[in-house]
This record gives structure tokens, sequence and C-alpha cells, in this order.
């Protein structure tokens, strides 16, 4: 990854650490596979090979492991977080995959705006309700919070992920302010 290219993605000039080993190149010709493009976040993490690893490796845990919640859910909770913290790079990234694992390309959109406005189920809203709370006023979180999930159908495995979800992505919105780092624009046309 050349720093102009990095430059082109984020406002910020940060020197490579050196070469890009085997083992990540490969992975970035898979996600050129699967999605057809390199997102621009991992572009923007290739200045050095420990933070991307770190980056991808808990993402693809969270996101695309085992959980009790699917994948679709798990891209709800990135999406309302995204919202609340008005993240450009991830509300087009993110509501992409929204629209093509739900098939509805209006449900990405009701996300960003309004969850509340989706036909989504009250356990769903329970979630994203949570994960909006969790972003906006995290100490005000309490155990009738979590009952609240408990009551909806969430057991406390699930309770974790939906807090490791929205925490990662409050975390990644944050980068992407602070770098004004911008979406691939294929983004924009997914799944529409």
């Amino acid at each position: 990854m050349t720093n102009k290219k990095a430059q082109e993605i984020t406002a910020l000039n940060i020197p490579s650490t050196g070469e890009l080993s085997s083992k990540t190149l490969a992975y970035f010709d898979i996600c050129k596979e699967k999605l057809g493009l390199l997102p621009n976040v991992l572009a923007a993490y290739a200045f050095d090979e420990t933070k991307l690893q770190a980056f991808t490796g808990l993402y693809n845990d969270l996101m695309l492991g085992p959980s009790g919640l699917s994948k679709l859910e798990r891209e709800m909770v990135a999406v309302v977080v995204s919202s609340v913290n008005h993240c450009y790079y991830c509300l087009t990234a993110h509501g992409a995959a929204v629209r093509g694992l739900s098939g509805q390309p209006e449900l990405g959109e009701q996300m960003v705006m309004n969850y509340r406005t989706a036909k989504i189920s009250d356990k769903q809203i329970a979630m994203l309700d949570f994960a909006v709370k969790l972003t906006s006023h995290p100490a005000e979180i309490v155990e009738n919070d979590r009952q609240q999930l408990r009551d909806a159908g969430f057991s406390d495995r699930d309770i974790w992920d939906i807090a490791s979800v929205a925490g990662f992505f409050n975390m990644s919105n944050r980068v992407a302010a602070a770098s004004d780092m911008q979406p691939n624009p294929e983004y924009h046309a997914m799944a529409r």
C-alpha cells in the first residue's frame, strides 16, 4: 500500500512500517474477490500490519464468528451505532451490508435514519435500543437494561456480543472521524 493511496483514503500521512506479508496480501485478494473491492478501512490500516491484523482479527471474530446474533443483526448494530456517531464511512459501508444481507434496500436507510420505522422484531428493537444507549449514555447502563434484553429473548452471551459489536464500532467510528476516512464509492450502489 503506497502512502499516496493512504492519503486518498484518509487525511493522515502516516509512513508505512514495511511491506505487507503474503498472508495479508492473500487476505486482501479474498476481500476483493468476495466484495469486489478492498475496503478503504483495510487500506488505511495497512500502514502497520500489526495494527491491521489486530483490527481485522477482532472485526472478523465479532462480525463473522459464532454468535447468537445473526450477521444481519450484527450489521444492524454497526449501522445504528454509526448513525448515533454520524460516521460517514461506517454508515456507507455497513448500510450496504444491511441492504445486501436483508435483501431489503430500504432497511439500510431505516437503520441510518430511524430504526424504529423499520419492520423488524421487538427483539431487534430491544437490541438496537441497548446499542444506542450504550453509545450515547454508557454510564447509565444498569441491570434493568440487561434484563430487558433477557426478557426479549437474548442470552447473557448475546448481550456480551451486542456490547462488543457496539464497542467495536464506537472505536472504529472515532478512528474514521479523526482520520476523515472515506468509504469506497462502490458501496453507494451496492444492494440497491
